[in-house]
């Protein structure tokens, strides 16, 4: 039995390292331990496995051996002349000279070798009350003939292809129709606005938009047609040739006379084989968060991504051809991309798609009833989904109703991962949570716990891994220099970036060198703030602008949050900076509380700034503390804190389209108001 304790080690370590309190998070993160008795050794590294260390070591020492050693996991229509060219940094070419097609390496290699029977998908959606299962011959089928569809209509290799698309099998057909042909695809989330999705449309200029006639939110249709009909009358641009995918039994829409059905070109065309692309050639075109004034399209070269990411199917997530994998996202974001999409597919996988949200269709037992009923091996979530069903049903007993006993591990990313709902979860899921980092940018796992490597499924707490082979992660001052051990800095990479990242911003490559590469030369600037302890384990606190500047100290707004959220009666946080006339900024500390609690607002207050003040120190300086409704959260669970912070500065907040319920910046801007901020603010818009 492992026994924590003694936090006033590490608080020593962090201040050498420093000078300054540090905040909770970091105390906790490397707790001495006692291990039957004896005391914890410091000095020896009980986390990383041999395997793991060389193999990060060779690929960093080694990267063309290495990499071309991982390429091998999938199939190349011609191979690879040089495998690293970075004679023009930071314009990385990796597998320069080589062919490769991503739709044959998803699809084709696997019915090729006799598996075509095998299910690729799992469409659960209890909004539709239906359970569809589509195997790797259904996709070739489909996805071939697509491809005829778009091909004649016009779409050759190189030309972008919109999808504006719900999360159901077409999407992904859609997608892989596109790298069939070598076209370039661009997902748009499902439900974007209409001059959010005109905006992408402008700068994409796709030849062909595919939509689906609506998306499904609980007790709501969402008339996707009508959204593009909108937006094709404000572009600017040539009017890409449109096809509507009809959902028949949920809403169809009156098609024009220039729309196609999505199912009749299926039936009336032929099938197309794939085209092999350069490996330096985009796959696709994501579009980050808050673009709409100047789009910011990450483009991801086909190679190197389509080879790590079938890679890290086992190497991250320990799973095997026969495992069933379940990500709970969307394709409109990366992780859709790389781990709904992509990586399984590559691998040769069963995945689940579910349309449905965690606590509502129908109860907060539906995760425990998929995990059942597909025999779910691991779940990918964020971790705002583990505290909406620790809300919802903090004893578990809807999810009791079902085992989970397939269900071996549960990886979370995308947002902090607080103590509580780590612990929570663990406990009602009885599996291991691993949290790991990664961003739009990169397209996989910058740091993760990697257990095809033979990493402990008990890593420290608080970390979000280990840096996976190829990121040489530092931790940087604002100078430049190296930070210590424990000291809190901005997280940079080392340039070359690995396979499978980013390969410049769509039509916009000094823009590209701009943001992520000037501030440190030679570096890749995450923009995240974090630190490494003596393992070199990474712990990511906040996106560097959510960092706290208090007198001179830097807080991160994760850190306040860990405290907060270990009240019993409070179910999720926002911790922001806001303006104080001698301290420069403090703390503001906004909650959500637990349904039928005892106390009122004004106490949990008080606790709450005791609690701080216990936990962290008085230079936090907590004296803010109220509750709201709900915050912005996006629907793919990140908080977006700028716009509170800025809401409290009384500047104009630009509401994106990507937020969940926007009704909430109604009820933040009047408890601002009574703490004497967002004065004469302009209401969010």
């Amino acid at each position: 039995m492992v026994e924590e304790t003694n936090y006033n080690f590490l608080e020593q370590k962090v201040q050498e390292a420093s000078g300054k309190t540090f905040e909770s998070s970091i105390l906790k993160s490397r707790q001495v331990r006692r291990d039957e008795g004896n005391d914890y050794i410091w000095n020896k590294n009980p986390y990383h496995s041999p395997l793991y260390e060389e193999t990060f070591r060779r690929s960093l020492e080694s990267p063309e051996e290495f990499w071309s050693e991982v390429a091998e996991t999938v199939e190349w229509s011609k191979r690879w002349d040089k495998v690293k060219d970075n004679t023009n940094e930071p314009f990385t070419k990796w597998y320069v000279g080589g062919e490769i097609n991503a739709c044959h390496n998803a699809i084709d290699r696997h019915v090729n070798a006799g598996n075509g029977e095998k299910i690729a998908l799992i469409h659960d959606s209890p909004m539709t009350s239906t359970i569809r299962k589509v195997s790797y011959n259904e996709l070739l089928d489909k996805t071939s003939k697509l491809a005829g569809a778009l091909n004649n209509m016009g779409v050759n290799k190189g030309d972008r292809v919109l999808i504006y698309m719900p999360l159901i099998p077409e999407t992904i057909i859609a997608i892989l129709a596109c790298a069939r042909l070598g076209a370039v695809h661009s997902v748009v989330f499902g439900g974007f606005a209409p001059n959010e999705l005109a905006t992408r449309i402008n700068h994409a200029e796709p030849k062909v938009l595919i939509a689906a006639s609506c998306g499904l939110e609980p007790n709501r249709i969402i008339k996707y047609t009508t959204m593009v009909d909108e937006a094709m009358e404000i572009i600017t641009v040539n009017k890409p040739k449109c096809i509507i995918f009809q959902r028949k039994n949920v809403w169809e829409a009156i098609l024009k006379n220039d729309q196609e059905n999505f199912d009749e070109l299926i039936q009336n065309s032929q099938p197309h084989p794939c085209v092999p692309v350069d490996a330096n050639d985009p796959l696709y075109i994501l579009y980050t968060s808050g673009t709409t004034d100047k789009p910011k399209g990450v483009q991801r070269p086909i190679g190197g991504h389509i080879a790590t990411l079938c890679w890290t199917m086992k190497i991250i997530y320990g799973m095997n051809k026969n495992s069933v994998w379940w990500v709970a996202s969307d394709l409109g974001w990366v992780v859709g991309h790389s781990y709904i999409c992509y990586a399984p597919l590559l691998y040769g996988m069963t995945s689940v798609m579910y349309e449905g949200k965690p606590d509502r269709t129908p109860d907060a037992g539906s995760y425990f009833r998929i995990i059942e009923q597909h025999g779910v091996n691991a779940l990918f979530t964020v971790p705002s989904v583990l505290r909406v069903l620790r809300r919802a049903d903090p004893d578990a007993i809807l999810g009791k109703r079902y085992s989970t006993k397939s269900l071996k591990t549960i990886f979370v990313a995308g947002e902090h991962c607080d103590y509580e709902a780590k612990s929570w979860a663990e406990k009602v899921f009885k599996v291991p949570i691993l949290n790991h980092w990664w961003q739009t940018e990169t397209g996989h796992a910058i740091t993760a716990t990697c257990l095809g490597l033979d990493n402990t499924k008990n890593p420290p707490k608080y970390t979000t891994g280990l840096p996976f082979p190829g990121y040489d992660v530092e931790i940087l001052r604002s100078d430049g220099v190296r930070a210590s051990e424990y000291e809190l800095g901005r997280i940079a990479v080392k340039l070359p970036l690995p396979p499978g990242t980013m390969s410049t911003l769509y039509k916009a490559p000094e823009r590209f060198k701009e943001i992520y590469f000037s501030k440190y030369p030679g570096y890749y600037d995450t923009m995240d703030a974090g630190y490494v302890d003596e393992y070199g384990y990474v712990y990511v606190t906040a996106r560097d602008d959510d960092v706290i500047n208090v007198a001179g100290h830097r807080l991160s707004t994760s850190a306040l949050e860990d405290v907060v959220l270990g009240h019993p009666d409070v179910v999720d946080t926002a911790v922001v900076g806001v303006p104080e006339p001698s301290k420069g900024e403090i703390p503001l500390c906004l909650y959500v509380m637990k349904d039928n609690t005892d106390k009122n607002e004004e106490e949990i207050n008080e606790e709450l700034i005791i609690r701080v003040r216990q936990l962290i120190g008085p230079i936090a300086s907590l004296k803010l503390a109220a509750a709201v409704r709900g915050l912005p959260r996006t629907r793919s669970g990140k908080i977006i804190r700028k716009s509170i912070s800025d809401l409290a500065r009384s500047r104009l907040v630009k509401i994106p389209g990507t937020i969940e319920d926007a009704s909430v910046y109604v009820d933040i801007k009047k408890v601002l108001e009574k703490l004497g901020y967002a004065k004469n603010a302009p209401d969010p818009q």
